[in-house]
């Protein structure tokens, strides 16, 4: 099979890894799911920038061109700038100062650790069961979480005076 020079540029064009938010993005994917493993993009949120971007979902990320990963930077970094429903943030209404972000990659690990100091020094109930390292959502304990309750064996325990089945 002969390759004509336009499928030979194409294949000049491919890169294998593509870096956006300082994120390094598989090229063989398509762009839509290629973006979820950027740390804070979930599908729908990919979706949208894919849309806001003017880039089809379904084209693979090596064929992407220097101009469009830099517009899929700046959405990513800039979401208030396009003006992206409260709703499809992940921190609205910060404690600081009450404005709406889309936080990514490490800052994100970084805010929910402080977040979870901040319960924990405002001694709210979230705060104190992060601190002794029990659920916080309303689960039950009983039979569930034994990992978090040190090595504690659940069993029954036979009484001192009782002789052993074995003889």
């Amino acid at each position: 099979m002969v390759e004509t020079p336009q499928q030979n540029k194409e294949k000049d064009d491919f890169r294998y890894f593509i870096r956006i938010a300082n994120t390094d993005l598989d090229g063989n994917k398509q762009i839509a799911p290629a973006l979820t493993k950027i740390k804070g993009v979930g599908f729908m949120f990919s979706n949208m920038v894919c849309n806001l971007a003017g880039i089809d979902k379904t084209s693979k990320t090596g064929y992407l061109k220097d101009e469009q990963v830099k517009k899929l930077d700046d959405v990513l970094n800039n979401p208030s700038k396009y003006d992206i429903p409260s709703w499809m943030l992940n921190t609205r209404k910060r404690y600081d100062d009450g404005k709406d972000y889309h936080i990514l990659t490490s800052d994100l690990t970084f805010k929910i650790e402080n977040d979870i100091k901040k319960l924990k020094k405002i001694r709210s109930y979230r705060g104190i069961r992060h601190g002794i390292g029990l659920p916080l959502r309303g689960q039950r304990t009983k039979s569930n979480f034994r990992k978090n309750k040190g090595k504690s064996s659940l069993g029954v325990k036979r009484k001192e005076g009782a002789k052993s089945g074995r003889t």
